[in-house]
């Protein structure tokens, strides 16, 4: 009987020792985002955004500006963790990363390179794989000091543009398998300070998703603004919710689309020693605006605003392969997967100068553009119905 019971106590204890490395939330200095600059003698700074819950339960679940709700601090180091293990000095709580949703590299810190920077994100526990990655033009860091009138922090400005698809989404996860793949380029949304209404302060302002940040072997080597940033998403397939407004030929006035869908192909060949990439691409949209005196209802007025539509994205396209391709040398459309996948001999032969190869591939584009949906009416909605043009 003795030794059941000393059976049961030894047993009854293994249920004692469960929380011993628990970590209270109020022990936490929760970082919501974090920004990246360089510094000087190749040191970088390193500022983050920190939560500040009593001042969230003060007001009640809402302020009157997103400033309050954060504070930001930051250090100087040889790397990342160099750098957090000084911010740790300076902060009372033990720094959490695990709701750090946002990372921004400056704008001389991306051009220095973030390889090196890459390397702690990816291999400590705590980031998240699907934090979102950014460029900001110049100083990162200021980012991170606006108080934004519509969201808590700025921070959360950029993820709900970022989910919004207003330019590139790029994960920390994503972003390594762009620098660690084929074509050895990435991109990342380029971020800016919207200038402050007359009657705000400084810091009360926004940033706002201004284009792409290209890169070749881990370095910005330059940037690119909103229409070739189309160009390139529609070249990687990542167009959604956004607006095409096109200007028909010999026709007054413009018609707006929503793309609602869209299959894009890529089909590499090496004839003669040239290599080349055919892009097919089917796309569809809703008219959602009608600024001309067409009639939606006549197939043949819609063929020209589907011509119109496919010119708008052959120019996007066009402008895109311009400035990345032949411009910046970078397979930021990796390209080179694709020809490895379909020429593995070949690939290996010539793919220590792919560099040398990709600004001289030759590029055809196929696009196919179609409207779905004419909207709700047929006919324009702000003009006499004998001015409506039926052929």
């Amino acid at each position: 009987m003795k030794r059941i019971l000393l059976t049961l106590l030894m047993m009854s204890l293994l249920f004692l020792g469960g929380c011993w490395d628990r970590t209270e939330i109020n022990d936490l200095a929760i970082i919501t985002g974090a920004a990246i600059d360089a510094a000087d003698d190749n040191q970088i700074e390193l500022s983050v955004q920190v939560f500040i819950p009593r001042a969230l339960s003060a007001g009640r679940g809402s302020t009157s500006s997103g400033g309050n709700l954060t504070l930001v601090k930051s250090a100087k180091g040889a790397s990342i963790a160099d750098a957090i293990a000084l911010l740790q000095t300076k902060i009372p709580r033990k720094i959490f990363w695990g709701h750090c949703e946002v990372f921004i590299f400056g704008e001389d810190m991306a051009k220095r390179g973030i390889a090196e920077e890459m390397d702690f994100l990816v291999r400590h526990p705590q980031p998240r794989e699907r934090a979102y990655m950014f460029v900001s033009k110049g100083k990162a860091a200021k980012t991170l000091e606006l108080r934004p009138e519509l969201e808590r922090y700025s921070s959360e400005v950029i993820r709900e543009m970022s989910d919004m698809h207003i330019g590139m989404l790029v994960t920390i996860i994503q972003l390594k398998e762009m620098l660690r793949g084929k074509s050895n380029a990435a991109a990342l949304p380029l971020i800016d300070v919207m200038p402050p209404p007359n009657e705000a302060k400084g810091l009360e302002t926004a940033p706002y998703i201004m284009g792409t940040a290209v890169f070749r072997k881990g370095k910005m080597v330059g940037e690119i603004n909103e229409k070739a940033t189309r160009g390139v998403m529609w070249i990687r397939g990542e167009v959604e919710r956004y607006t095409v407004t096109a200007k028909l030929k010999n026709v007054q006035g413009t018609v707006s689309l929503n793309p609602i869908h869209s299959d894009i192909k890529f089909i590499p060949s090496i004839r003669n020693g040239q290599w080349q990439m055919t892009i097919k691409a089917k796309t569809e949209g809703d008219v959602v605006q009608n600024g001309t005196n067409l009639d939606m209802s006549n197939p043949e007025m819609i063929k020209l605003v589907e011509k119109a539509f496919q010119q708008d994205i052959e120019d996007r396209i066009e402008l895109a392969l311009k400035q990345v391709q032949h411009e910046m040398k970078a397979d930021i459309f990796d390209f080179a997967t694709d020809f490895y996948r379909e020429y593995p001999q070949e690939w290996k032969a010539a793919k220590n100068n792919w560099d040398e190869i990709f600004p001289n591939v030759k590029v055809i584009t196929d696009i196919h553009a179609y409207v779905r949906r004419p909207g709700l009416v047929t006919l324009p909605g702000g003009i006499p119905e004998e001015e409506v043009r039926e052929k």
